[in-house]
């Protein structure tokens, strides 16, 4: 899941920009009036990023979209609830989602048989450093039950360096025994990380690249927020997409899955695809994944708007 902004301002831009109102989307109404909401306001064909672009580029592979659930959580709390957010989701044709908010009320195993009925995989988690050994485990078993191929930690903060190599280590250790279970183990970025001064000009990002062993550790990099960070710390104010690749190209650890969120220009806001300024085809082109995870904290209209306007433009981009 990732921390960031009020949702106001991003929901009444896009309601300016593309004249469409607040609604709950249920299953069997996902291609009817959101279609043609999402044909006026240019979404149905080439998406923004790829106008002009010639032909016969790649594409991302279907197979590997995803949908981190944070993105849902008011759909998933609310109306239609857990079981018809996900069918939706399946509908739209997502084949697999990222875990978080736990498991609705089902063990690991029950939840396993409802994604699999529904014809998608959990294949990665966002759960944060275990407290003890025995919380490890069965955040591990859990892992392995869903049939996950990867676990995530989703956010730490602190001002203090010993903080982050703490973390680190501990990182580390997790990461051990995750392998050892057959799973990747990865840390997922915020801004924070690029823009705070832990002393001497040592950020966060320098001390985890240093610190995390990349054998055991990947990245799960946020272009949003590497994107914000870059901008707030002035090395990627002229050139936000060139500051993510030279994280990504720069980093020890492989980055492996990618949060694919837009920005709104004006505001700065999060966006649904495609709607803000963000050139995913040039960062996509500099450096591939496995996993594309669709992501809009505050989604602009509602959390399955974002969920079919983020598949709609990675299904069509062309790169």
């Amino acid at each position: 899941m990732c921390y960031g902004f009020d949702g106001d301002a991003a929901l009444g831009h896009s309601l300016t920009e593309r004249g469409m109102s607040r609604r709950t989307m249920l299953r069997g109404a996902l291609t009817g009036a959101v279609g043609a909401g999402l044909l006026a306001a240019g979404l149905g064909g080439a998406p923004a990023h790829a106008a002009g672009r010639a032909t016969g580029r790649p594409r991302v592979p279907p197979g590997l979209i995803s949908i981190q659930l944070w993105t849902l959580r008011d759909a998933l709390w609310g109306s239609p609830g857990f079981d018809g957010t996900l069918r939706a989701i399946a509908d739209l044709g997502y084949p697999k989602v990222e875990q978080a908010l736990g498991y609705f009320g089902r063990t690991a195993g029950e939840l396993r048989a409802f994604y699999d009925d529904l014809g998608i995989s959990a294949t990665s988690s966002h759960d944060g450093i275990s407290e003890n050994r025995q919380a490890l485990e069965t955040k591990i078993d859990n892992a392995a039950t869903l049939g996950q191929s990867f676990m995530v930690v989703p956010y730490l903060n602190s001002a203090k360096a010993d903080d982050w190599r703490r973390w680190a280590e501990e990182m580390n250790r997790e990461g051990e025994a995750a392998r050892a279970s057959g799973l990747r183990y990865g840390y997922h970025n915020h801004a924070h990380e690029f823009t705070t001064d832990l002393g001497g000009g040592t950020t966060p990002w320098d001390v985890l690249t240093a610190e995390l062993d990349p054998s055991l550790v990947h990245l799960e990099i946020d272009l949003y927020w590497v994107v914000r960070g870059g901008i707030e710390n002035g090395d990627g104010a002229a050139d936000p997409e060139g500051f993510a690749i030279d994280v990504i190209r720069s980093a020890p650890q492989r980055v492996l899955q990618y949060h694919v969120k837009d920005r709104h220009a004006d505001t700065g806001d999060m966006a649904d695809l495609g709607t803000g300024m963000i050139d995913f085809p040039r960062i996509f082109r500099a450096h591939s994944v496995l996993e594309y995870i669709v992501e809009n904290d505050t989604p602009d209209v509602s959390p399955l708007q974002s969920a079919e306007v983020g598949y709609r433009y990675l299904r069509g981009l062309r790169y």
